[in-house]
C-alpha cells in the first residue's frame, strides 16, 4: 500500500511495527486490524480495547461570538451546555442534508467551544464554518495536526485509564461530559464518550506524547485483557450499537429525521444553516432509518436492495454478521416511512432475494451494572 499522499497519525509507526493491517480511511493511513476483527470487538465488549482515533478532525472556537458562530452552523442546541458538557449535533446544507455529524464540546476555560468531526469531513466541515463566519467575532483553530485522540473503551476502560489520569476522579464523571487533566505529567483532556456502545473515554493529548500513553496504558490494561483494536472492530462495535457512519446511514442526500436523528435538530433555538429545509422535512422525511434481521449467516452489505413484496423500498447502508449476537443483521434506508416491528422484507444479495425482517434499533445494548 502507498501512502505518500496519506495522513499518518502520531502512533502510525507504532502500528506498523506491531502488526497493524494499513488501509486509506478519510486521507488517512489507519490500522484496519491487528489479530483479527472479531477477537478485537470482543476484547472490546468482554474487557477492554485501545483505539487510535487521531484521524479525526479537532477544531477549537474562541472569542465573544464562539457560541453563536456554533449556533449558526450546527442543528443542536449548544446554548444548553454547561461548561464541561458535550453534545451529539449535526453539520447540514441549505436543504437539510447532513454535510456530517460531530460532538460540540463547552470547554471549562471561559467561553471556549470544542468540536470533533469525521476525518473525511474535516476540510468541508472548516469550509462551511468559513462560508459562514459573518461578523462573529470569534476564532477557529484546527488542532488536529497537533494533538492525537485515543479511545479506550470497555468493561474495563475506567480502572485502566484511571490508574494513568491525573485529575477528577473519573467514575464520577458523567457520560457526554469532558475534563482537563494530566496523563505522564503532560496535559489531557478526556471525554467519557465512545463509538462502540461500550463504557468508555476518548482522550486528547500532544502528539509528542501519544505513543508514550498508548504504551502505558497497554501496560496498566495488560491484566485486564486489553487489546489494540483497529477500524474493523470499531465499525463492528457502532453497528451492533446503531449507531450511524458518514458514508453508510448518513449523508448529503439524508436528512436528520430521515437518519432517525430528530432529538439533535432544534427549529427552536433560532436561525441556523438548513433550518428552513428541516422544518418542512420534519412532518415528512421522506425516508427513515430501520434495522434488519437476516437468517442464516449471508451478509447484506451497503448498496442491497431492499423489498417489500416486489416493490423496492430501500438500501442497505450497513451490515455485518455481528460478532457479539451472532447473527446477520442491517441498517437500511427506506421509502417513505419505517414498517412496523416485525415485518417481513426481503434482501437482494448478488442477485437473489433472502428474507429479512425488521427488527428494533439499537441491535445491541450494554448491560447495565
Amino acid at each position: 500500500m502507498s501512502t505518500v499522499e496519506l495522513l499518518k497519525t502520531p502512533l502510525y509507526d507504532w502500528h506498523k511495527a506491531h502488526g497493524g493491517r494499513l488501509v486509506e480511511f478519510g486521507g488517512w493511513a489507519m490500522p484496519v486490524q491487528y489479530s483479527s476483527i472479531a477477537e478485537e470487538h470482543q476484547a472490546v465488549r468482554r474487557h477492554v480495547g485501545l483505539f487510535d482515533i487521531s484521524h479525526m478532525g479537532r477544531l477549537r472556537f474562541d472569542g465573544p461570538d464562539a457560541l453563536a458562530w456554533l449556533q449558526r452552523v450546527t442543528t443542536n442546541d449548544a446554548a444548553r451546555l454547561a461548561p464541561g458538557r458535550i453534545q451529539y449535533s449535526l453539520v447540514c446544507d441549505d436543504e437539510g442534508g447532513i454535510l456530517d455529524d460531530v460532538l460540540v464540546y463547552h470547554l471549562t476555560e471561559g467561553d471556549a467551544y470544542g468540536l470533533v468531526c469525521n476525518a473525511s469531513n474535516r476540510l468541508r466541515v472548516v469550509e462551511q464554518f468559513e462560508q459562514h463566519r459573518g461578523s462573529f467575532d470569534a476564532t477557529m483553530a484546527d488542532s488536529t495536526l497537533d494533538t492525537a485522540m485515543i479511545a479506550i473503551q470497555g468493561p474495563a476502560a475506567l480502572p485502566t485509564l484511571q490508574e494513568v489520569f491525573e485529575g477528577p476522579r473519573l467514575s464520577d464523571q458523567a457520560y457526554y461530559s469532558h475534563t482537563p487533566g494530566q496523563v505522564l505529567g503532560t496535559g489531557a483532556s478526556v471525554s467519557r464518550t465512545g463509538y462502540t456502545g461500550e463504557d468508555g473515554f476518548e482522550l486528547i493529548v500532544h502528539r509528542d506524547v501519544a505513543e508514550a500513553v498508548w504504551l502505558e496504558l497497554l501496560e496498566r490494561g495488560l491484566n485486564r485483557g486489553i487489546r489494540p483494536c483497529g477500524l474493523g472492530a470499531r465499525d463492528t462495535l457502532r453497528f451492533e450499537a446503531a449507531m450511524p457512519l458518514y458514508g453508510h446511514e448518513l449523508s448529503e442526500s439524508v436528512n436528520p429525521f430521515a437518519a432517525g436523528l430528530a432529538p439533535f435538530v432544534k427549529l427552536d433555538k433560532g436561525d441556523f444553516v438548513g433550518r428552513d429545509a428541516l422544518a418542512r422535512l420534519k412532518g415528512d422525511p421522506g425516508s427513515a432509518r430501520i434495522g434488519l434481521k437476516l437468517p442464516g449467516r449471508r451478509i447484506a452489505r451497503q448498496g442491497c436492495g431492499v423489498l417489500q413484496g416486489d416493490t423496492l423500498i430501500g438500501t442497505v447502508t450497513s451490515g455485518t454478521f455481528a460478532p457479539t449476537l451472532q447473527q446477520s443483521l442491517a441498517m437500511a434506508i427506506v421509502t417513505p416511512e419505517a414498517p412496523p416491528i416485525g415485518t417481513a422484507l426481503a434482501v437482494e444479495i448478488r442477485g437473489n432475494r433472502e428474507p429479512a425482517e425488521v427488527v428494533q434499533l439499537p441491535f445491541y445494548h450494554r448491560p447495565r451494572s
